[in-house]
């Protein structure tokens, strides 16, 4: 597999190629695509690998006002669908997800949503990342340091880099320590705690990032996000 040519590299859309070509002849890259296609040949990986970069796919470059990010994709059989935090429909909803919806019921007063598919927003520019967007079944964080934090930290600096004003939501440790690589003072940086059980009492309850964010949105002649799930 050459590092110019793997199916891992083909898998990301174009545009995102582009913006993050610097990878494509590193050797961080080419061991971190020879690392998940052997996880996917040898073991039960989520998201499936049609989904992996659906993020991505779901919100091109160009269109990118608003990163939300977390730290892996959910272990659990039927849940990640390459969006951080979201769940196709149906999907039962995943104990943070279900914290994400309780906190912006009460910050927007509005009704909590019952389902757990996030395309919604990623299709108005929210980006919904993971530092790491791979996981074996059943072993939350098994991925780690294995490559995918240099792939995010590169995406995250590089859309950073850009002129047009951008909002990064940074829930859990993982994500907070992605702070430096968002260094332009146009941007908007809100960090708390992971929306998790375990953690969500350490700061995430009641930080009011949706209305938060979409008044910041306003202030830089951009359209609000609708966060209400229907």
């Amino acid at each position: 597999m050459s590092k110019t040519n793997s199916p891992l590299w083909q898998d990301l859309p174009t545009d995102w190629q582009k913006l993050l070509a610097e990878a494509k002849a590193s050797d961080w890259w080419q061991n971190l695509a020879s690392f998940v296609e052997a996880e996917y040949a040898q073991h039960t990986i989520y998201p499936p690998r049609s989904e992996l970069f659906q993020a991505l796919r779901l919100t091109p470059v160009e269109r990118v006002k608003v990163v939300i990010l977390g730290q892996d994709p959910y272990p659990g059989a039927g849940q990640a669908h390459g969006l951080s935090f979201s769940v196709a429909a149906g999907v039962p909803l995943p104990r943070s997800l279900k914290n994400i919806y309780r906190e912006l019921s009460t910050d927007l007063n509005l009704p909590v949503p019952t389902e757990g598919c996030l395309n919604s927003w990623a299709e108005q520019g929210v980006l919904l990342l993971n530092t790491v967007l791979t996981v074996r079944a059943g072993a939350s964080y098994s991925h780690r340091k294995q490559g995918w934090e240099r792939l995010t930290d590169l995406l995250l600096k590089k859309l950073a880099e850009r002129e047009a004003p951008c909002a990064f939501l940074l829930w859990g440790n993982p994500a907070r320590a992605k702070k430096a690589m968002i260094q332009a003072p146009q941007h908007l940086i809100l960090e708390s705690a992971h929306p998790s059980p375990l953690s969500a009492h350490q700061g995430f309850w009641s930080s009011r990032p949706f209305s938060t964010l979409n008044h910041w949105l306003e202030t830089q002649g951009q359209t609000p996000i609708r966060w209400q799930i229907t």
